[in-house]
């Protein structure tokens, strides 16, 4: 029974840190992005965050979904924070079918963004947290541990990995991509720099538009990261405080017993 459980926990420990959707487990070679919003000090960037809003929008919004985020979550703290006005407005750039009305109608900011137009094209909501950038040596996650699951990174040198070859397979079109398993993706290359003109002046260079609508898509899958991590702080903090009161304590109430002989 015991050597049962070991072989079960061995197992479950390897597939913990063994993710199906991974680029490097295919032999694929992920390069590190420093993201703003990694490491223990790292936060969003709420400017960041709208120029990949924008990205999202004009781009990849007309074949892919983020049918579990809200509308109303635009305008939460630590997101892209949009005034309740513009949260407003781009919500009625949608149509939703409302099974009350049998019919569409214009998105209201409580509801969610609909899902993926296009049959084959993957929901988005949350791509970041699903794929695996980072692994191995051969499986042992180690790589995880060091760099995180990489998700954002998968996301980001996939957009800036497709090559000029194409194919054509059992009637579909395949586009070669440097970073997808097996080399090919049914996606054409999706961003080729100023694809969108965005309105905080910034230039629209094909990596800066991967790597802010790759922030995003990250703030997608896990919009309370800037919150996880102040309570992480205030928590830390709290127990060190305790930990010095209960040191402190400790030393007192045995200070008249030290030094004392047993009779």
């Amino acid at each position: 029974m015991i050597k049962n459980l070991t072989i079960l926990l061995a197992y479950l420990t390897f597939n913990a840190f063994n993710p199906v959707f991974s680029a490097e487990s295919t032999g694929q070679k992920i390069k590190d992005i420093d993201f703003k919003f990694e490491g223990i000090f790292g936060t969003y960037d709420k400017n960041q965050l709208q120029r990949g809003l924008q990205v999202f929008t004009e781009v990849c919004a007309s074949c892919h979904g983020l049918q579990h985020v809200a509308f109303r979550s635009l305008g939460d703290p630590g997101g892209p924070e949009l005034e309740d006005r513009q949260v407003k407005a781009y919500s009625q750039l949608y149509e939703i079918f409302d099974p009350e009305l049998d019919d569409y109608r214009e998105a209201k900011p409580a509801d969610y963004f609909p899902m993926s137009a296009v049959e084959n094209a993957p929901d988005l909501s949350l791509m970041a947290k699903a794929r695996a950038g980072f692994h191995g040596p051969y499986g042992l996650g180690i790589n995880q541990l060091v760099n995180g699951i990489g998700g954002p990174e998968y996301i980001m040198n996939l957009l800036l990995g497709f090559n000029e070859e194409e194919k054509e397979q059992a009637g579909t079109v395949l586009y070669g991509n440097n970073v997808y398993p097996g080399g090919w993706i049914g996606m054409g290359q999706p961003l080729w720099g100023d694809d969108v003109e965005y309105m905080d002046g910034t230039e629209a260079t094909m990596e800066q538009e991967a790597e802010d609508v790759t922030a995003f898509l990250m703030w997608a899958a896990e919009p309370k990261l800037n919150a996880r991590k102040q309570f992480g702080f205030t928590a830390i903090l709290f127990l060190s405080v305790l930990f010095i009161l209960l040191y402190l304590t400790n030393k007192k109430l045995w200070a008249p017993h030290k030094g004392k002989v047993k009779s």
